[in-house]
């Protein structure tokens, strides 16, 4: 956390006399705010800011050199008003000319136009697409080439491997982005420089490069250390720590980021000032002793400028970073920094890059948090030394009330502050943050360290950072179990609705009031982690045996019906403790959410992956997160060319020399203690498989197809089953009644999203299975169905 100076002991606040940089800073960022309301021309204002800054010159020379007595506040006005024009100007100058050389001018036309252009940035990769900043140079219209320029966005097919540089020629349709009354993506985008969207974009990777050679490095660091994360860690933690580590956060499922957004906990995998503070800790920590002090420091501010363009250079981590350098400087050159300066003047310099900057929500919360923890952390921590100081000695209560304060107070500091924002700016608020933050906070510095450490040895000698990998995943295991434990506390989270921006003014306004009207703004400390050793050691190596513990093999065939949508992904775990995939899903992100807990921490293989289906739903998620859980034997049925992801994961198994068995009609694995998967029919769609122990069958027909067979003759030739799966999410040709009724199901499985898109499951199907048990994931979530050949147990997430 960024270090911060009070006014001295005993002084209270006279900001025009005793802080003009502040005035000043906060004139300019009002002048911008001004100018988004009253539109003038740049010449207009530029004209107004400089009269009133010779009027400030001319009053200054009268005041200093004839000793005329005049008021500060006279004084220093023009100076502020000058300095309000002249953000008022930079708002103007911002706004790009639309012509015919800006790429905007062929926004919402009713052809397809080609575009070239070079990526800005790492690619944004999604479950289901791919988005690509783009710095366009050439637009083809058909008849003629134009030179032109601005940024676009393009959302292309997932799959492809794009890096920072390339240079890609696109084909679609040129939008303006749409905006609608939840959401408006066009000024969400218009703040990033982006008045362009292709949502349909082909793109053709050119054969040459271009943009900066340092960031192509810096982005390929990058890409590398994210890799390596999802190597030494298992999932969940995995995805947890590539955000908090190299501001990735897009493995993480939609349901664990919400679960952080409703216990007002998201800010850890959002690089911000927390995060920057202990990047800066160990940066000025190990340079000036590889360097000397003065050396030192300017290495940590250079390393703090490479790791913030690394992660992307939000406005949240551009703000924290600049914080953390002058700190850093300031500390170095014997400056005492001043919180509320630096704070404006940050903010004044990212307003003067980009002036949309201060529209954006990451600005907004970073600029809060930071306001709140340098005018309330330090007093709230004198208060509670001085409660303590009547019962305890004044070392005790110092030393009792600073990890307290680290924990609580500075929360509470930060959250007075963001309340009203994320009111104003989500229709919500979280009561439950000021009770998960207290506890997830404190362990977020090891997290941070270790993990991060562990990525490091990692390039140097793989296998040592997976031992510190071990050492460093129960802290980020304890987070994410943490923060699902709140986020099931009922009423946690007020939904507000529409909130009016009178009402934040009017908070910050009584806020203002009440603590420069009284209250002494003090030094702010660094947060305090110190937990001893022997009590860290101990809690690594409970974690550890507990995680252990509980998954060890129970000797049971555990068949675990995962939660990824209107698709089929089914773990087997045999009674020894193997695993088997079946099929994937759609979305990486819920697959890897789902088998990262499920799955040893210290070993993630899958011994066998069956592909029973080939459709591009039944698949789209293993190309993408194999490199993670590492396949020992691949069973595969269908047909190759059913899908681009089934392409796709072909590619990649025959890159990785992953063995393919090729499935045919009684085909069988080997589960251990009399257990078996048998193939019991294959067609060029896939195969259905039957999966034994004893008197227990559950069929699992996925790639189902009645072509060849009437649903009747499948059914007896396949025989009563314990449990079924029902094929294609409750599709209706593909469980018809007589197929299921011939199969004398005691448990039917069903696998569909919520609200799904083509209706499914359908009404028909629902009804062909009344007074027979029926689970579904969109209701239930996972689906667990154990056995030991002679007895069933059923577990699901959501009673």
């Amino acid at each position: 956390m960024e270090t911060i100076t009070p006014q001295p002991p005993g002084r209270f606040f006279n900001l025009t006399a005793w802080m003009p940089l502040l005035w000043l800073s906060l004139a300019f960022i009002v002048g911008i705010l001004f100018a988004g309301k009253v539109t003038l021309s740049v010449l207009v204002w530029l004209i107004l800011a400089g009269g009133l800054l010779i009027v400030f010159i001319l009053l200054r020379i009268l005041h200093l050199r004839l000793h005329i007595s005049i008021l500060p506040l006279l004084l220093f006005s023009p100076a502020l008003l000058g300095v309000f024009f002249l953000g008022a100007a930079r708002y103007q100058a911002a706004i790009p000319r639309v012509d015919s050389h800006y790429i905007a001018w062929y926004n919402d036309r009713d052809y397809e136009l080609v575009v070239t252009g070079t990526l800005v940035s790492p690619p944004d990769e999604r479950d289901t697409y791919t988005n690509l900043r783009v710095n366009v140079t050439s637009l083809d219209a058909g008849d003629q080439t134009l030179q032109v320029h601005g940024l676009i966005l393009a959302r292309v097919l997932p799959g492809s491997d794009w890096h920072y540089g390339d240079v890609v020629r696109f084909r679609g349709h040129l939008q303006t982005p749409p905006k609608n009354e939840d959401f408006s993506y066009q000024d969400y985008l218009s703040r990033q420089g982006i008045p362009s969207y292709m949502p349909d974009a082909a793109a053709t990777l050119l054969p040459f490069t271009a943009g900066s050679p340092v960031l192509r490095v810096i982005y390929a660091f990058k890409d590398q250390a994210v890799s390596h994360v999802y190597r030494i860690f298992p999932e969940p933690e995995a995805s947890l720590l590539a955000g908090i580590l190299l501001g990735d956060d897009n493995g993480l499922s939609a349901e664990l980021q919400q679960a952080y957004k409703n216990t007002g906990t998201a800010h850890i995998i959002a690089i911000s000032g927390f995060n920057i503070a202990i990047i800066a800790g160990v940066f000025v920590f190990l340079f000036s002793r590889l360097f000397g002090r003065r050396k030192g420091a300017i290495a940590a501010v250079i390393g703090i400028v490479l790791y913030t363009v690394m992660v992307g250079a939000t406005p949240s981590v551009v703000r924290a970073a600049i914080m953390g350098g002058l700190a850093i400087l300031a500390g170095q050159l014997g400056r005492r920094q001043n919180g509320l300066n630096t704070l404006a003047v940050t903010a004044a310099v990212m307003a003067v890059i980009n002036p949309n900057t201060l529209w954006d929500v990451g600005f907004q919360l970073s600029f809060a948090a930071t306001l709140g923890l340098i005018l309330y952390a330090q007093p709230l921590q004198d208060w509670f030394t001085r409660l303590l100081a009547r019962r305890l000695p004044i070392g005790t209560a110092q030393s009792i009330s600073a990890p307290i304060s680290s924990a609580m107070f500075f929360t509470l500091a930060a959250q007075l502050t963001t309340l009203p924002v994320m009111a104003w700016q989500f229709g919500r608020v979280s009561l439950v943050s000021l009770v998960a933050n207290p506890f997830v906070l404190p362990v977020q510095p090891a997290v941070m360290v270790l993990s991060g450490l562990a990525v490091l040895l990692s390039f140097i000698y793989l296998p040592l950072g997976q031992v510190v990998a071990w050492v460093a995943w129960p802290f980020a295991a304890y987070t994410d179990r943490a923060v699902e434990f709140f986020n099931h506390i009922p009423h946690g989270v007020i939904i507000l609705g529409d909130f009016s921006s009178l009402f934040v003014v009017l908070f910050f306004g009584i806020l203002f009031v009440l603590t420069f009207g009284g209250m002494r703004v003090k030094k702010a400390v660094r947060l305090v982690f110190a937990p001893t050793v022997v009590i860290s050691t101990l809690g690594v190596i409970v974690f550890l045996v507990w995680s252990a513990f509980f998954r060890t093999p129970d000797g049971r065939l555990h068949l675990t019906f995962l939660d990824v949508g209107s698709a089929d992904a089914v773990l087997i775990q045999t009674p020894s403790g193997r695993s088997i995939l079946v099929n994937g899903g759609p979305s990486p992100s819920k697959l890897t959410a789902a088998l990262g807990p499920r799955l040893s921490v210290f070993d993630r293989r899958i011994d066998w992956l069956v592909v029973a289906s080939t459709q591009e739903q039944q698949v789209a998620a293993l190309p993408r997160i194999l490199d993670r859980f590492p396949v020992g034997s691949v069973l595969w049925s269908g047909n190759l060319d059913a899908s681009f992801s089934a392409e796709d994961l072909d590619r990649w198994l025959a890159d990785s020399s992953t063995p393919i068995v090729p499935s045919y009609a009684g085909a069988e694995l080997d589960l251990g203690d009399g257990a078996r998967l048998t193939v019991r029919m294959v067609s060029a769609r896939g195969a259905v498989l039957l999966v034994e122990w004893q008197g227990f069958r559950l069929l699992l027909p996925v790639g189902i197809n009645f072509d060849t067979l009437t649903p009747l003759e499948s059914a007896k030739a396949i025989g009563p089953v314990t449990a079924l799966l029902l094929a294609d999410s409750g599709y209706a040709p593909s469980n018809p009644p007589e197929w299921i009724n011939a199969l004398h199901p005691q448990l039917v499985i069903l696998s569909v999203a919520s609200g799904d898109p083509e209706g499914l499951p359908a009404q028909s199907v629902l009804d062909s299975l009344s007074g027979i048990t029926l689970l579904r994931t969109d209701r239930v979530g996972w689906i667990d169905v154990s056995t030991d050949g002679v007895g069933l147990w059923v577990e699901v997430e959501k009673k």
